[in-house]
């Protein structure tokens, strides 16, 4: 890619920060400096690349998408991720979600139960310099107990549910974001745990591809 390019992509970037994420209230400072940094061109398909900054989602295979602008940088917001914490992302999809959180966190485990987008995801986000990401193969409803508690979890795709599992990673203090609900209508939800008790805020309308358990596949 020539500097040409990459002139125009920062361009791109800093006009989705200004109008798209700024503009609809997105207030975060870490956020969005980190989105501002991350180049989301980079995992988008080369087909799409021209459409990379644009406030909408993007097809990445495996009919799991990159989700928009906005919706990220609200559920980042949400998270509220501090520099020293160990965040857990369930469907890593194209890595661009784990990139930020690498931006804002000291490290990432990242769960893709596609084995293809894991390891495009991971090689990307090597060649990209992000070295406090670990992707890993497998049934995100069950987080990654290994590496647990976890002081931030994001899930990327939407479930029935909030997962038992996923709510016995979560750190004291610790905070969820989470889609909910059917394939029509689902909502984000917020959960804090505080004092061993859980606290949930539910947040905007969205819309997510399913979070898909392998128990049920069986």
């Amino acid at each position: 890619m020539s500097s040409s390019d990459n002139e125009v992509f920062s361009l791109l970037r800093r006009r989705m920060v200004s109008s798209q994420l700024r503009g609809r209230g997105i207030r975060d400072e870490r956020v969005l400096a980190a989105m501002e940094r991350a180049p989301r061109h980079e995992f988008t398909g080369e087909q799409d690349r021209d459409q990379a900054y644009q406030d909408h989602p993007l097809p990445i295979g495996e009919g799991q998408t990159i989700s928009q602008p906005y919706i990220v940088a609200l559920m980042l917001e949400l998270l509220e991720v501090s520099p020293d914490a160990k965040v857990l992302e369930v469907g890593t999809g194209s890595g661009y979600v784990a990139a930020l959180l690498a931006e804002l966190a000291a490290e990432v485990i990242s769960i893709e139960r596609h084995g293809a987008l894991a390891e495009r995801a991971g090689e990307l986000l090597r060649r990209l310099g992000y070295r406090n990401v670990t992707v890993i193969v497998g049934d995100g409803s069950l987080g990654y107990q290994p590496a647990a508690p976890y002081q931030a979890i994001l899930v990327s795709a939407a479930a029935a549910e909030v997962p038992k599992t996923l709510l016995a990673q979560l750190a004291e203090g610790g905070r969820m974001v989470i889609p909910v609900g059917g394939p029509e209508v689902q909502q984000l939800q917020v959960i804090h745990r505080e004092n061993g008790q859980i606290h949930t805020i539910l947040r905007e309308a969205c819309r997510f591809v399913p979070l898909i358990s392998d128990q049920t596949l069986r």
